[in-house]
């Protein structure tokens, strides 16, 4: 088998490795694509070696199909296609025993904490496998754990058919969001100053704005009569987008911090006070969440081929990461690992 493997800061190595069988609980498998996510370019640019460990296989969007079940696993068969929920919680900790064990304090999460997806064959604990439709591509099935994301996201936003919503931040989880929260009937604007994105997602048909030549809370104010965003998602992770997510918002509006922050940010908290506004963190997701973005890619709510700007083939993963780092002309790129045995 060969795996992608995180040496240091901008160093990733092909390496042949032995596929590792499946012990007792546990799946083997065979790797049909991974995606490439912000957290691995957080990763790729050293600023997790203290929970990375390298040197290390990463990544965690992926699909493929189950070649070898192991003992005493039951309800897969090899050849299934399949997906991970790739966090392990510790079922001890506070945020386990108060029923939010996403957020586990102690998290191993695959990909970061252990090895992940980004290899040829993969061994991961069978209560982490999703399964997936049969006639479901495999490529569109790589985006279901971002789609998690993003149900989980809209989920905490509370976002209903009456919601006038703005997404700051137009990357693969900004435009998600913006989908998942259209789906829910909301009226969704989405705020994103690179050309390529805003492009994307007027193609599947969201409303898109450049921030450098749109005022866009007087927009906000022109639509809902001068009252404001009833939801804000804040994706850009800048200083600029956190100002835009506040200053949008309605009396008790509700903002969603989705992006990872590498600093802590200004915020106007007498608007927060004034407003009575709340603020809610959306970290990663729930099994219900993977359950129902497979349900959304299969039905085609979210159109996963249309958001998928490359597939390459696994010796180009460190191009591909370029590429995503420089964010020209691309939205989600994956690794291609059918044929990366042979």
């Amino acid at each position: 088998m060969k795996a992608v493997v995180y040496r240091s800061a901008r160093h990733l190595e092909v390496q042949r490795r032995a596929p590792e069988p499946p012990g007792p609980g546990q799946l083997r498998i065979a790797v049909a694509y991974t995606g490439i996510c912000g957290t691995d370019l957080h990763v790729y640019h050293g600023d997790m070696d203290a929970r990375v460990g390298p040197p290390a296989v990463i990544g965690h969007e992926m699909s493929g199909r189950v070649a070898e079940v192991g003992e005493g696993v039951t309800g897969f068969a090899v050849g299934q296609p399949v997906t991970v929920m790739p966090t392990r919680f510790c079922g001890r900790c506070a945020a386990c025993r108060r029923g939010t064990a996403h957020i586990c304090h102690a998290m191993d999460f695959l990909g970061v904490d252990s090895p992940g997806a980004m290899q040829s064959s993969w061994t991961v604990p069978a209560d982490l496998v999703v399964p997936l439709p049969d006639d479901l591509p495999l490529d569109q099935a790589a985006l279901v754990e971002p789609v998690a994301v993003a149900v989980h996201d809209v989920r905490r936003g509370r976002v209903t058919d009456a919601d006038q919503v703005v997404v700051v931040g137009g990357g693969p989880i900004g435009v998600l969001v913006a989908t998942v929260a259209r789906y829910r009937g909301a009226r969704v604007l989405l705020v994103e100053p690179d050309p390529f994105r805003r492009s994307v997602a007027a193609g599947v048909g969201i409303d898109a704005v450049d921030p450098a030549d749109t005022d866009v809370v007087a927009l906000v104010d022109e639509r809902t009569d001068g009252a404001g965003a009833d939801v804000a998602f804040e994706v850009s992770g800048s200083a600029a987008g956190v100002g835009t997510a506040v200053d949008v918002l309605t009396t008790r509006g509700r903002l969603v911090m989705v992006a990872i922050h590498p600093q802590p940010r200004p915020v106007n908290l007498h608007r927060v006070f004034w407003r009575e506004l709340e603020l809610l963190g959306a970290r990663l997701y729930q099994r219900e969440d993977m359950v129902e973005a497979v349900r959304l890619v299969a039905s085609g709510v979210v159109p996963a081929g249309q958001l998928i700007s490359r597939v390459v083939p696994v010796e180009a993963a460190a191009s591909a990461f370029t590429a995503l780092e420089e964010g020209g002309g691309v939205l989600k790129v994956l690794l291609d690992w059918r044929e990366a045995d042979r």
